[in-house]
């Protein structure tokens, strides 16, 4: 975990970790998440950059380590767990201890001022354990099973099941750290990598460290270059090359993809049901200098005037996959989730299907670590699609990176790959070419 900057002004400090509390508050007892939470939260806008993105570093990091920081602050407490507004700001305090690094005074003293209202009773209690931690707390965190603890048993279920328990690990182990910055770019990677200062990865992706505010850096004010995790940009590469030919991005927002197929020479059609994500994509493409067409439509029963030669597909999903980026997934979904999604998936696969011209190129690509909602999904579509065929993908199409291509010749990241750069978002996807009209 990066490691907090020493010199900050107590009071901004003290209002973002107010925010964080109340963004733990939404997530945890409300179900929202993160992003959604940053709207309701008040005070949360008028945040500085530094202290915004400090509030939400420090949310996150309770949220990735919840079950540890939790089984920590029980072994401090004689009495069982406080009541949740107490609990919360204790989770907090143990994070900035345990987690970040932060001074020991400052974690202490501006942790307690947060117990006002209710938990102001409680201070003492809350400086008394954090007093404890601050001495302790490390020592007891490192005897702790933390692969365990910091993943529900509903993914640790799915991991463990699908991938066996050293990959399970090794999973949680990348899921616990903050993750770094990955940018797609419109042209000429090494020049923005050395611009940046960013590591290009085999793939192409650029990759920088937690890097701050976004439109401080070079190249976002002339649409150089977007964010997008470098598992996440991998799918629209699949279709091979799309220069000047006609592609249908269905459920495209907020546009990672659409961008990447536009910047390649692509006439785009961008299908979301979301009016307000598809906005969002529609600044992406302003923003960048890049054009597609853009419709506001259920894919299921929106068909285009003719078929595509290209088609991709990015189903929702469980998103189990993005938890580096999305702690708040491993406490919002569950596998009823999962059972719920993989009818919607069937559904969209068929309709991207009639939308794929013969000898077309039709690519399903899920966030998901669950293989029910990747690999299981293409091996029924094709049962009831005689007319489709899989086509397998190359390592040379991925950068050299055979790994990140599981038995079937399907795509399969795992965010345990490439672990010593970071690792990566869990993705799946396959290739699958209409044979017969």
């Amino acid at each position: 975990m990066p490691a907090l900057p020493n010199k900050r002004r107590t009071l901004p400090l003290a209002t973002a970790r107010a925010v964080a509390r109340d963004l733990l508050e939404q997530v945890l007892s409300k179900g929202r998440t993160l992003d959604e939470a940053a709207g309701l939260v008040e005070g949360h806008a008028r945040l500085e950059g530094r202290d915004r993105a400090f509030a939400r570093l420090l949310a996150a990091s309770v949220l990735r380590r919840l079950g540890s920081l939790d089984a920590v602050l029980a072994r401090c407490l004689d009495k069982g767990a406080p009541p949740m507004p107490v609990r919360d700001i204790l989770r907090l305090g143990a994070a900035q201890l345990l987690l970040l690094d932060t001074p020991d005074h400052a974690a202490v003293g501006e942790t307690v001022a947060l117990c006002t209202g209710r938990a102001a009773s409680l201070k003492g209690l809350v400086n008394a354990v954090l007093r404890r931690l601050a001495r302790d707390g490390k020592a007891l965190l490192a005897k702790l099973d933390a692969a365990r603890l910091d993943t529900p048993p509903w993914l640790w279920h799915v991991l463990s099941t699908a991938y066996g328990e050293d990959t399970a690990r090794a999973v949680a182990g990348v899921h616990a750290g903050n993750p770094p910055l990955d940018l797609s770019v419109r042209a000429d990677p090494e020049l923005w990598a050395a611009k940046l200062g960013a590591q290009v990865l085999p793939t192409g992706t650029l990759r920088l460290p937690d890097a701050g505010g976004l439109a401080d850096l070079p190249g976002y004010a002339e649409g150089a270059w977007w964010v997008q995790d470098a598992a996440a940009a991998l799918p629209a590469r699949l279709l091979g090359d799309v220069s000047g030919s006609d592609v249908l991005d269905l459920c495209a927002a907020p546009g990672g993809k659409t961008l990447q197929l536009a910047a390649a020479g692509a006439r785009v059609t961008a299908v979301d049901q979301s009016k307000k994500r598809l906005a969002r994509l529609v600044e992406n493409l302003a923003r960048t200098g890049l054009t597609a067409t853009g419709i506001a439509a259920d894919v299921a029963d929106w068909r285009p005037a003719t078929p595509f030669p290209f088609v991709l597909l990015d189903a929702p999903c469980t998103a189990s996959g993005t938890l580096r980026r999305h702690p708040e997934i491993a406490y919002l979904k569950s596998p009823a989730d999962a059972d719920k999604l993989v009818g919607v998936q069937d559904r969209l696969l068929d309709a991207a299907a009639e939308m794929t011209a013969p000898s077309g190129t039709l690519v399903y690509a899920v966030c998901s670590l669950d293989p029910r909602e990747g690999k299981s999904r293409v091996a029924a579509f094709l049962k009831r699609n005689p007319a489709f065929a899989r086509r397998r993908i190359s390592a040379a199409e991925l950068g050299g990176a055979a790994e990140l291509i599981d038995a079937n010749g399907d795509l399969m990241t795992l965010p345990s790959h490439w672990a010593d750069k970071g690792g990566m978002d869990g993705f799946y996807a396959a290739r699958l070419i209409r044979t017969t009209a």
